[in-house]
């Protein structure tokens, strides 16, 4: 795992700890199950106070890409798996409240492309 932090980069340290580890789970190139440095471990290697990396972890759980397992240590989790189902209950979510609102299938789609092109800057 490499990281590296850019102390003049508008984004703060956690953010840019945690958007790499994220990035390269999603990549692949942190593979489900690769066991993670412990928060102080990384936060000395990085230079950082423990609690800013515990605060990245801390997010990572949140979002499913990483798992802890008590003292065994923390994992990369099946994040992929963990955000298509999170996708999908909201996408039925979605579905549920165009139903309620009277909205045919095309109306309830452009909707969707067109938040989906301003999340995205398109």
């Amino acid at each position: 795992m490499t990281l590296k932090i850019h102390i003049d980069d508008g984004a703060p340290p956690y953010e840019q700890v945690r958007a790499q580890i994220s990035e390269q789970a999603r990549s692949g190139a942190l593979p489900v199950g690769y066991r993670l440095p412990t928060v102080r471990g990384l936060a000395e290697s990085l230079g950082l106070a423990a609690n800013t990396v515990a605060k990245a972890y801390r997010a990572l759980e949140a979002d499913g890409v990483i798992e802890t397992r008590g003292r065994n240590g923390t994992f990369v989790a099946a994040a992929g798996s963990a955000a298509v189902r999170e996708a999908a209950a909201a996408a039925r979510t979605y579905a549920e409240r165009v139903r309620r609102l009277g909205l045919g299938e095309d109306e309830a789609l452009d909707a969707v492309r067109d938040a989906l092109r301003a999340a995205y800057g398109q």
